[in-house]
Formats: C-alpha cells, sequence, structure tokens
C-alpha cells in the first residue's frame, strides 16, 4: 500500500487507524483492478491477487475485478506475502510497492518491519521486492511487472533486470509528488500488458547456492532460528543449500 499513488504518510494514509485509510484501500483496489485488466487483455486466463500489505485485509474484496481470485490475511507460512505461488503461474506483477530500508529519496521505506536495518543474501542487499522475487524464482516464475515510487522502481530496475515498471510518486524530502489516481491506474494497465507480452524474455530471478543470509536489525530476538549465527551486535547470518530455508530463517530472525 505504501507504493499506491497519493499515499506518503505511513500513519494517516496505510494504516488501518489513519483517518484517509478507507479512501487509501479504495485506491489500493482500484490499482489492483489496472493490473489485473492488463493481465486480461494481455490473455491471463487464471489470476491470483495477494493482498500483502499490514493486516492483509485491505482490498476491498466487492470492489475487486470478478476475474481475479483473492487471497486475504496471513497464513502463518514462511512464502508471506508470497502465499498462493507456485510452479503453475507463468508471471507475477509487483503493485504498491516501497523502497528498501535506509533507501534516501524514498517514500515510507523499510524491509519487512520497522526493526530492519538490513538484509542480504549472498552479498546483494534485497527491498522486500527481491526477497518476493526470490520465492517466484524457486518456483520458477518471473517478475514482469513492479509499480511504487521512483526510488523502488529504479532498485527493482538495478536488481531484476529491465522489466516494465511504473513509478506512480516521487520523494521530495518527506513529501510525495503524485500522478493523479487514474493516469497511475492507466500506466499501471499499460505496464501489465506489455509486460506480459515480453512474457518469453523474462528469466526468473534466481542466486547461487549456497546461500548466506546476512541481516542486521534493531533489536534483537531472544531465541536464534536453529543453526544462524550472531555476528555482531543485531547481526545474525545463516547458511543454506535451500532458498526457502534461508526464507524461513529470514522471517525468524527480524
Amino acid at each position: 500500500m505504501e507504493g499506491i499513488t497519493g499515499v506518503v504518510n505511513s500513519r494517516q494514509d496505510a494504516s488501518r487507524s489513519g483517518k484517509d485509510y478507507d479512501y487509501f484501500r479504495l485506491i489500493m483496489t482500484k490499482e489492483a483492478n489496472a493490473a489485473i485488466e492488463g493481465a486480461l487483455a494481455a490473455g491471463a486466463t487464471d489470476i491470483l491477487v495477494r493482498d500483502s500489505h499490514g493486516s492483509a485485509l485491505n482490498l476491498l474484496p466487492e470492489e475487486l475485478n470478478r476475474n481475479a481470485r483473492l487471497l486475504r490475511d496471513w497464513s502463518g507460512g514462511p512464502k508471506s506475502m508470497m502465499d498462493g505461488i507456485d510452479e503453475t503461474f507463468d508471471a507475477v506483477i509487483f503493485v504498491g510497492y516501497h523502497a528498501k530500508a535506509g533507501t534516501p529519496d524514498a517514500l515510507m521505506e523499510h524491509t519487512m518491519s520497522g526493526n530492519i536495518i538490513d538484509v542480504s543474501i549472498n552479498g546483494v542487499s534485497l527491498p522486500e521486492a527481491g526477497i518476493n522475487a526470490l520465492i517466484a524464482g524457486y518456483y520458477n516464475v518471473p517478475v514482469v511487472f513492479a509499480s511504487g515510487d521512483k526510488a523502488l522502481t529504479d532498485q527493482v530496475l538495478e536488481l531484476l533486470g529491465d522489466i516494465e515498471v511504473v513509478p506512480v510518486k516521487e520523494a521530495i524530502g518527506n513529501a510525495g509528488l503524485n500522478l493523479h489516481p487514474d493516469v497511475a491506474r492507466e500506466r499501471i494497465k499499460a505496464g501489465v500488458i506489455m509486460g506480459l507480452s515480453k512474457l518469453g524474455s523474462y528469466k526468473p530471478y534466481k542466486l547461487s547456492a549456497p546461500f548466506t543470509l546476512n541481516i542486521k536489525v534493531k533489536n534483537e530476538k531472544e531465541q536464534l532460528y536453529p543453526g544462524a549465527k550472531k555476528t555482531g551486535e543485531g547481526t545474525f547470518t545463516f547458511t543454506s543449500n535451500d532458498i526457502m530455508e534461508i526464507i524461513k530463517a529470514f522471517e525468524q530472525l527480524y
């Protein structure tokens, strides 16, 4: 939700207790619909939307395009934001994403929770889009499109290569310069159509085994994930040949 056009304040706009939350959850649903419309125009026949902001209970079911299925709430499983993904999917689309913790000139930048300072796998510092792309890559599914603020789309292009992106806003200090919602939706729909039309040119995002996770947090948990090692104040590492085991460790360490 932090990467939806118009959303500039996490407490006011993107929190369930925020005064403007109900308005922006409708805008969020409409941006999801723009992506769905683009996918349908490109020939998609089965679309799964995974609500993955905060409570995972944000998108308005009756306002969502009827051609998509909606996955709500958290399962407790390691795939988290990528619940529902498996090898039967052809493509992944990210809508409303934000930049990683510590990114300059970014709106509401963070990684998963405010407790994370940085997370990297095999030396590659990752935003949530990178972590989720790795989960998709585990099932050999490529990411073809991402929208969010300009800092996020810049990060995604550097990480995933020349996929289709739509920056719907840009940070100016703590403020955000936003596209009109209609314009944002038009560009998202067009970007998804373009991304899916070039599906064969994209490769799933993968790193090479063995995988080494490094994470730095502000506040440590009392109990470590089995096999994880403390390497300094608030810093931990974990190594495995299984990327999903890395993802499990990561979710337990922050």
